[in-house]
């Protein structure tokens, strides 16, 4: 899987192609991580931006810079190159206007061989670079930042932990949030006691049934509390709803 980075601050990304899940992902051949420094692509004077026509604070990156950079990327091939990568990787800008990103879209990218990110800066890109270039906008929620970046770095670490052989237990990937529409169990580990706070105790019985019964409790009663637009998209089975219940009962 490769993806590409459109940046004005390339070094930000080759120091996240060296930490955590994603350095172990690249370490082990499964993710190449690049970035390409958009003043490469920006011509004499090396200054990919200008102010917009009409007037109005901030600048906005150049159409053409933002084409040159995704076109050189899109050519570009790696050795270590799978047979996914044989698809045309999407191109992505960042930005407010976005559809919120989420565990499907990360899946949806494993399955392209990755993405090309284009990281605006300032008042974003020139349209005509979206019309041209760009084939989805993603947003990480409802906040503006200086520049696109950091969203970028998650959606690239929300990919490589999905990659086979990245996570040291790759069965933690199938009880997390979102994977079966629904959050995550609460967990605990040592001591059993913290300051008067003990850990539940079907968690210390041993019995792997009921242990497994009340996690899946937890994980419905905390969407529903949390997130229960989620439970808007399945259908729960008659157990489920029964442990529903029983949870909400439990709190009232």
């Amino acid at each position: 899987m490769r993806f590409d980075l459109i940046t004005l601050f390339p070094g930000v990304v080759g120091e996240f192609a060296r930490l955590g899940v994603t350095g172990e992902a690249c370490r082990r051949g499964r993710l190449a991580l690049r970035a390409h420094d958009l003043r490469d692509y920006a011509g004499p004077g090396r200054r990919p931006d200008d102010s917009p026509y009409g007037g109005g604070a901030g600048m906005l990156l150049q159409a053409e810079p933002v084409a040159a950079a995704v076109e050189a990327a899109q050519a570009r091939r790696d050795a270590t190159a799978e047979p996914a990568d044989d698809l045309r990787r999407p191109v992505l800008a960042l930005g407010p206007q976005g559809a919120p990103f989420t565990q499907a879209d990360a899946e949806a990218l494993c399955e392209r061989g990755g993405a090309v990110i284009v990281c605006g800066r300032y008042e974003g890109l020139d349209e005509r670079a979206h019309e041209a270039v760009v084939d989805a906008e993603y947003s990480l929620g409802d906040f503006i930042l200086s520049g696109a970046e950091l969203p970028a770095l998650c959606i690239v670490d929300a990919c490589a932990r999905l990659l086979p052989g990245v996570l040291g237990a790759q069965d933690a990937l199938d009880s997390e949030s979102f994977v079966d529409d629904s959050l995550e169990f609460p967990q605990y580990t040592r001591p059993s006691q913290w300051r008067g706070h003990p850990v539940p105790a079907v968690l210390l019985s041993g019995d792997h049934a009921a242990i497994a019964r009340w996690r899946r409790q937890q994980a419905l009663g905390r969407t529903f509390l949390r997130r229960p637009d989620l439970l808007d998209e399945v259908t729960l089975s008659e157990d489920d709803r029964a442990l529903l219940r029983a949870f909400l009962e439990s709190k009232s």
